[in-house]
């Protein structure tokens, strides 16, 4: 295991990576805490929306009929004989010649079949008794919201796997969900590794960077919506980090090291593999950056073994991790979405692997541009912060010009 590594392809790793997946538990959160979880279960309507037959706007309810010769310059003239506000009901019944005074949402009293819209009315009134002048006919049912024409009871509302954003909050509401079937959340157990690492709060030391990975990698874990639970770093000391790492996924659903997964004297991932007994996936990638990525399983377990390289470590997360996530949370979409766009700027660099360079997405004149973030070397972080997308660019060419197609990975 430390000394054979022959690359295998991108999307044989993936697809070794997804064939280990598993689905999460259901629990059940309060409407307020439900936005951007998983929807766990289909959810059917239990009635009618509108659950009534109701009106859509201010105005008149009355007979289409007594007003069908109605015009600008030969009014009819209706008896107002009620008036409905929202949530209110006029329990008589409407007869010839009447209209009822109604609200937006209002409930449609029984013998009328239209509503005429206020601006297209007068009001007044004549010893004491209010009347309303109609300028305008209209027809048998118009204006009139319909029980059921929104959705109809026993419709599927919203299936499962759905991601639940606002719009499906109010549908939500309205179905009366106080309490939501939501995938619980995986626990994604962090682990940096390496002697050169500070923390975030330390001071810099000759030789010493601060661990950005750790910190980068939680917060993605935290965008495909699972829990981050970060426990520090791996000493140079095979049997302690061994027995922490024995520890550690017994706290955890996934576990993701960054760093220490190449085979140089202080890269001691291999050999932690090697004495958990851990099945090996893959440990290398014929990819740019990210490598030396590597994924294990152990028992129910997945171990995600990701380059110390930033730029690195975050391509082996997006590629690998968060379809792993997605599948927990039963998503509808695995992985990020791709599209086709094409190139803004010549990149002429060879390369015999694929390469996935962080990118910047546009639309411009109807069409879908990428380009470089920046700097594309796997050791730097600056590129990260603007990245919108990963350019893939598949391995075995010279170079790519300027409008070539590429196949983008949509990060946000």
């Amino acid at each position: 295991m430390l000394n054979e590594r022959k690359p295998i392809p991108v999307t044989e790793a993936i697809q070794r990576v997804c064939d280990q997946y598993v689905t999460g538990e259901t629990e059940y959160v309060h409407l307020s805490d439900a936005y951007h979880r998983v929807l766990a279960e289909d959810l059917l309507a239990d009635q009618d929306v509108p659950g009534f037959d109701r009106s859509p706007y201010d105005g008149y309810a009355l007979r289409a009929q007594d007003i069908s010769q109605a015009t600008d310059k030969n009014p009819r003239v209706l008896e107002i004989v009620g008036h409905i506000g929202a949530g209110s009901v006029y329990s008589d019944r409407l007869e010839e010649g009447q209209a009822v005074r109604i609200m937006t949402g209002a409930k449609i009293p029984t013998g009328a079949d239209a509503v005429i819209m206020l601006e297209d009315t007068d009001m007044f009134e004549d010893k004491g008794i209010p009347f309303v002048s109609v300028k305008k006919s209209v027809k048998y049912h118009d204006n009139i919201s319909f029980q059921g024409e929104d959705i109809q009871k026993g419709t599927a509302l919203v299936e499962k796997g759905t991601v639940i954003n606002p719009g499906i909050t109010a549908l939500l509401a309205t179905f009366g969900y106080a309490e939501v079937p939501v995938a619980k959340k995986p626990v994604i157990g962090v682990i940096a590794t390496g002697s050169e690492l500070l923390e975030v709060d330390q001071p810099l030391e000759p030789g010493k960077i601060r661990n950005s990975n750790a910190y980068m990698t939680m917060a993605q874990i935290k965008r495909v919506g699972a829990i981050p639970k970060y426990f520090g770093q791996l000493t140079d000391d095979l049997p302690e980090s061994l027995a922490k790492m024995t520890e550690v996924i017994k706290e955890v659903d996934f576990l993701i090291t960054t760093g220490g997964v190449s085979v140089g004297d202080f890269d001691l991932l291999p050999e932690i593999y090697q004495e958990m007994q851990a099945d090996v996936l893959f440990n290398k990638v014929a990819m740019r950056p990210g490598s030396v990525t590597t994924v294990a399983t152990l028992q129910n377990q997945i171990l995600f073994g990701l380059s110390g390289n930033p730029s690195a470590c975050y391509v082996g997360f997006e590629l690998f991790t968060k379809p792993i996530i997605d599948y927990y949370l039963g998503k509808q979409e695995v992985g990020n979405q791709k599209k086709e766009a094409r190139l803004a700027v010549d990149i002429a660099k060879n390369n015999p692997f694929d390469r996935f360079i962080r990118g910047t997405y546009s639309i411009e004149q109807g069409e879908l541009f990428a380009r470089p973030a920046g700097k594309d070397k796997s050791n730097m972080v600056h590129s990260l912060a603007t990245a919108n997308c990963l350019i893939q660019l598949p391995g075995g060419s010279s170079g790519y010009e300027k409008g070539s197609q590429v196949t983008i990975h949509i990060l946000e």
